[in-house]
């Protein structure tokens, strides 16, 4: 059970991961209805804790060390229509590098599981 390779491991792992970063941030912030969010960001900074975040969700050996994501994402004015966006820039990127379209939909199912997070804000609970 314990020998099925993880998600991470089948999208090509630290090689693929690291290219999706790359080539993901370049589609992102010549998108022009997301550029605005980028543009007093740090893209190091950014793209380090995209590639912990995203290998993190895909089971590989990176940890999450950012802040919440609701947290880092409120008062942005973050829409469905930028997370949409953001997803989409996603899938074309895996789809350029080859990713299997399987994998591809489990990658984007994971992502999209904190939808909430980044359009929503902080709750009271924070």
């Amino acid at each position: 059970m314990g020998d099925e390779p993880t998600l991470y491991e089948r999208i090509g792992g630290e090689e693929t991961l690291s290219r999706v970063i790359d080539d993901f941030y370049g589609r992102v912030t010549r998108d022009p209805d997301l550029s605005p969010f980028f543009r007093n960001a740090s893209l190091e900074k950014l793209r380090r804790m995209q590639h912990e975040f995203i290998g993190a969700a895909l089971d590989g050996p990176q940890q999450y060390t950012g802040l919440s994501l609701a947290h880092v994402h409120s008062g942005r004015g973050i829409t469905v229509h930028h997370f949409n966006r953001f997803t989409q820039h996603l899938l074309e990127t895996l789809r350029d590098l080859g990713v299997n379209e399987k994998e591809i939909e489990q990658v984007i199912s994971r992502i999209n599981m904190h939808v909430h997070d980044i359009v929503g804000g902080i709750s009271s609970s924070d």
